[in-house]
């Protein structure tokens, strides 16, 4: 059978389609960061982003990394907070305190709730859970070249230019500290000496690289006091260092992108990011990668970041749990968002109930006809108001409801300061008392609040201008996506598989979008916004997606907690493969697929599964689902 293909409306400006390089909804929380030999500054152990998840397979628009400017606070309190804006939005507070996930999820939503309802294929589906172990679900990114990503190889490039290894455990903990803040402009001080014990020009030459590789933006120099020798640290370039790593230090000859394959478990790749760029002491935006991975999975995926070497990167291997960095290479360009082909995907649905004829009618069917091509669950939130309904108010300029769809009290998935932070704002309307509630300020609801008390609770545009742009057209994605789900469930509905004249243009199933959008207060006609970021045009989207390299096997387990196949860091490690016996307790469905950019890989297990992927539905399934 051929792809169909269907567009949202007609091509003209103005046409509300769903874009297809636009992320999804996360939605749980991560492990946190330990320590082992790393020296980083209380509260820099990286960033939680448990609001509004990525998508497994779709790439994000570039300036996801360094948000959107709000302007400068005037509060003093508020102004590292301004700075911390640039370093990429949490788009959920931290939450200390348990509950059973099942619990919090009872207000979810379900796939009927989004316009997922219809299937393509004709086989009896069975039960499985999905995601039982976030070691479950794996991910490789497959580059432009067409080659899948795989990370095999720890060795650092031969590079004769490279300080020595000293230069991580040539600095103490407390020369580490002052030298951080000083770079990072936290105490009043314009230098940091440090006495060279031991006096040698070797020692004196791996301080001064030692200080200029680990803090950039610092520059030293030798100075004689007393009749001791001190290295001076001093800013060179103002706070634009950060992001702008020194030219003069960097070889000619040497690419200035240093690209290598990152492998990171239960964290998505802003969070990955954001953790390394802390650790190295520099600012997100100098990272670029293909695609933005999912958080509850493990992933591998290829990074480019200028101007630092491998041989810090490669330390990191020494400092971070759930990260691994490899396959290290110098090239000239960085990486390019949308650039990858696809992912590839290997999966394990665990107490699977079908038989091997089911399964072998499901998955042959999978690889034949595909599935139905719809935006998953991650894109439309977890709590009981979806983000679908914030991205609608933004479309219909109902700014007042906008604010109250982000802050007020909400069933399920929450509770906590974040609870108590809606809880202030339902009862005062006062942003400052509210924000007073979050410890953390760098989520949705800490930036709107801090958008309200800067511009005032009439000029809620601007305050929700604060939000980063990514993620304020991430609201109105999720109102393209809940409009293009439930438009391909009619179409298929009334017209099956075959193509039919509207799917290229706006014609027989015009009056459809036409009904939706109008119930919705919206005009199909007219959908230019008075701001310009919210005037979305539109894209073609295929309706049936079919997967490529599939292959599966049915195999026999005893023990729950058990992995059911080795991962990249498995491999290097030696470990042996696990074998399965004849029979056992529980059965599972191991299945590897390809899928192409902006496609749900939840999508197509649903096929299979012909069930529903919610969380609400799985956590039913799975009394363990954070595990």
């Amino acid at each position: 059978m051929e792809m169909t293909e269907m567009t949202g409306v007609s091509l003209k400006r103005g046409a509300l389609v769903v874009e297809d390089n636009d992320s999804g909804v996360p939605v749980e929380e991560t492990k946190k960061q330990k320590l082992s030999e790393c020296s980083l500054t209380k509260g820099q152990d990286g960033l939680q982003n448990d609001f509004l998840s990525i998508s497994e397979d779709v790439p994000r628009p570039p300036d996801t990394v360094s948000t959107g400017k709000g302007g400068k606070n005037s509060e003093a309190q508020l102004e590292d907070e301004e700075e911390e804006e640039e370093d990429g939005l949490s788009e959920e507070c931290e939450e200390e305190e348990s509950e059973s996930f099942a619990d919090m999820m009872k207000h979810g939503l379900t796939e009927a709730d989004v316009g997922i309802t219809k299937f393509v294929s004709s086989h009896q589906g069975f039960s499985g859970i999905l995601k039982e172990r976030y070691s479950d679900f794996v991910v490789h990114e497959i580059g432009k070249d067409g080659r899948i990503s795989h990370l095999n190889d720890l060795s650092i490039p031969v590079d004769e230019e490279d300080p020595s290894e000293d230069i991580f455990t040539v600095l103490t903990a407390e020369e580490k500290q002052r030298l951080e803040e000083l770079q990072l402009f936290k105490n009043k001080e314009t230098s940091v000496a440090i006495e060279v014990i031991e006096d040698t020009k070797e020692k004196r030459t791996i301080i001064h690289q030692a200080i200029k590789s680990l803090f950039p933006g610092l520059e030293t120099k030798t100075e004689d006091r007393e009749g001791k020798k001190y290295i001076v640290a001093y800013h060179a370039a103002g706070k634009k260092a950060l992001a702008n790593p020194r030219k003069h230090s960097w070889p000619k000859s040497r690419g200035s992108y240093c690209h290598f394959v990152l492998y990171k478990e239960n964290k998505d790749t802003m969070d990955a990011i954001n953790v390394l760029s802390k650790y190295l002491r520099v600012k997100p935006n100098i990272f670029s990668y293909m695609g933005t991975k999912d958080k509850r999975a493990i992933t591998v995926q290829e990074i480019a970041v200028l101007k630092i070497t491998a041989q810090r990167l490669a330390h990191l291997n020494k400092c971070l749990m759930n990260f691994k960095l490899g396959n290290f290479s110098y090239q000239k360009n960085p990486l390019k968002l949308g650039e990858l082909q696809g992912n590839h995907f290997t999966v394990v649905l665990r107490n699977i109930t079908g038989t091997d004829d089911q399964v072998q009618q499901a998955m042959n069917s999978l690889k034949e006809i595909g599935f139905i091509n719809y935006y998953g669950m991650q894109r439309f939130g977890t709590t009981a108001v979806p983000t679908y309904q914030v991205g609608r108010a933004i479309l219909q300029n109902s700014w007042t409801e906008v604010m109250d769809l982000i802050l007020k009290p909400r069933s399920g998935a929450e509770k906590g300061y974040l609870v108590k932070c809606r809880e202030e704002w339902a009862k005062t309307k006062d942003p400052t008392a509210a924000l007073r509630k979050l410890p953390v300020k760098r989520c949705v609801e800490g930036q709107l609040l801090r958008g309200l008390s800067k511009y005032g609770m009439k000029n809620i545009v601007s305050a929700f201008g604060i939000i980063p742009r990514n993620n304020r057209l991430m609201y109105i994605h999720s109102y393209q996506s809940y409009v293009w789900n439930n438009m391909v469930s009619k179409r298929i509905e009334d017209y099956g598989l075959k193509p039919v004249p509207g799917d290229l243009v706006l014609k027989g199933v015009q009056e459809a979008y036409r009904e939706m959008l109008t119930a919705d207060n919206l005009d199909i006609d007219n959908m230019r916004h008075k701001i310009r970021d919210y005037s979305l045009s539109g894209a073609y989207r295929k309706i049936i997606i079919r997967p490529q390299n599939v292959s599966w096997e049915v195999v026999a387990y005893d023990d729950p907690k058990i992995p059911l196949f080795n991962t990249d860091v498995d491999n290097l490690e030696g470990k042996t493969p696990p074998v399965f016996a004849s029979e056992g307790k529980y059965r599972a469905l191991k299945m590897d697929f390809s899928l192409p950019p902006s496609t749900y890989a939840t999508m197509a297990i649903r096929e299979v599964l012909k069930m529903d992927t919610s969380i609400k539905n799985q956590t039913q399934l799975n009394t363990t689902w954070l595990r």
